[in-house]
């Protein structure tokens, strides 16, 4: 993101195909039917990592985002560095029981069970303005049992 955008970086075909190319499937992980998306490669690289930051973030400023919301485990990894690149807050989103404070949970199914998440329960204030980041959406359960 360039500064005093107000628009998301351009990405060509050719660099969407680069990001793709930093993802790794890998068949039948954790369980058979499962195509787990390994996103070791695209972290490995620090320019493509830039990049895939530079498009979960968009057109959003510094000035738009109080806090960065990271879903566990690999929302962790793009919402720190997201919120770091925004001059935000960031929120950690956790699986149940890994949070040390009063937490709000929410269960949601995912593509071979379910699973519930907590946050803690005064980590977002009202009127804060939240950017929720994960790496990717498969079925889209965490994201809104996040929200």
């Amino acid at each position: 993101m360039t500064e005093g955008s107000s628009q998301p970086p351009v990405t060509s075909d050719s660099a969407l195909n680069e990001l793709k190319q930093g993802i790794r499937n890998i068949p039948d992980f954790p369980k058979p039917g499962i195509q787990f998306k390994d996103i070791t490669p695209l972290l490995a690289d620090g320019r493509l990592f830039r990049m895939a930051l530079e498009q979960m973030i968009g057109s959003h400023q510094s000035d738009d985002i109080d806090l960065v919301v990271g879903i566990d485990a690999r929302g962790f990894i793009f919402g720190a560095a997201a919120a770091a690149m925004l001059n935000a807050g960031f929120v950690p989103i956790r699986k149940q029981g890994k949070l040390p404070f009063e937490t709000i949970e929410q269960s949601y199914d995912l593509e071979y069970g379910s699973n519930t998440m907590a946050m803690h329960r005064d980590a977002v204030l009202p009127g804060q303005r939240v950017l929720l980041l994960d790496d990717l959406l498969a079925t889209g359960g965490t994201a809104a049992a996040a929200l």
